[in-house]
């Protein structure tokens, strides 16, 4: 099967591109570059958080050459909003080597 038919490969995808436009308006340019290459390169979304209110939200993961990054969002499924909440950089004392997969004695 082909990744392109999977939903969530869909709504990562869409997350994306709506973290690209999110950041269209942003003034530091090195930060705003990273972060989409991070996001548009090799997005894949890592936890979801369905409960989350007003909004479900996700946890994305971005890699480009030189960087991976977590990009987390709140997703307006109504007017096909993005909302960024918060971008990090992963640390291995949260999560696994892969710095996909959350460490188990972490409870945060």
């Amino acid at each position: 099967m082909k990744c392109e038919k999977l939903e969530v490969w869909k709504i990562s995808a869409r997350l994306s591109a709506e973290v690209y436009k999110g950041l269209s308006q942003c003034k530091d340019f090195g930060f705003r570059d990273q972060i989409t290459r991070s996001c548009l390169s090799i997005p894949r979304i890592i936890e979801a958080y369905p409960e989350d209110k007003p909004y479900s939200s996700y946890l994305i993961y971005g890699q480009d050459e030189v960087d991976v990054l977590h990009v987390v969002v709140a997703y307006d499924e109504n007017c096909g909003t993005v909302f960024i909440i918060t971008v990090y950089r992963p640390e291995l004392k949260y999560f696994e080597s892969d710095l996909k997969t959350r460490r188990k004695n972490d409870r945060t």
